[in-house]
């Protein structure tokens, strides 16, 4: 699954930017010179069209965090990492998690690795 990371890692920055922009990723991928990578368009799309479902599973299964408080960064990777969980059945879940994981680690503050783990196994055990 070369390129995934990487196609994770655009998606993240994407969906940060369209955040911070207020706009939609589709707007944002739109104007872009160069397109990102397919894998990349599909999360960020998918993210957008999914929005309402993927805030409603993260207001309820981040105890003690409202959207509004987490950080940024942590707000777009859930989002992100929600999607796949819910609507990217190819990819394993651990896959997921421990993605989620390692880019929050990396780009986040250094709490946020626990937090995204914590929320997204919550999230992927609700239905098991």
């Amino acid at each position: 699954m070369e390129g995934r990371r990487e196609a994770r890692e655009r998606a993240l920055e994407l969906l940060y930017e369209a955040e911070i922009k207020n706009t939609s990723a589709a707007e944002l991928i739109s104007a872009l010179p160069v397109p990102p990578v397919a894998y990349s368009v599909l999360l960020t799309e998918g993210v957008d069209e999914h929005r309402a479902e993927i805030d409603k599973l993260l207001r309820e299964y981040a105890r003690g965090w409202s959207l509004e408080r987490m950080p940024a960064v942590d707000r777009a990777l859930l989002r992100l990492a929600t999607y796949e969980l819910l609507h990217q059945a190819d990819v394993p879940v651990g896959v997921v998690i421990s993605e989620a994981v390692e880019l929050a680690s990396e780009f986040s503050t250094d709490d946020s690795g626990r937090f995204v783990n914590g929320v997204l196994s919550a999230i992927a055990k609700r239905d098991a």
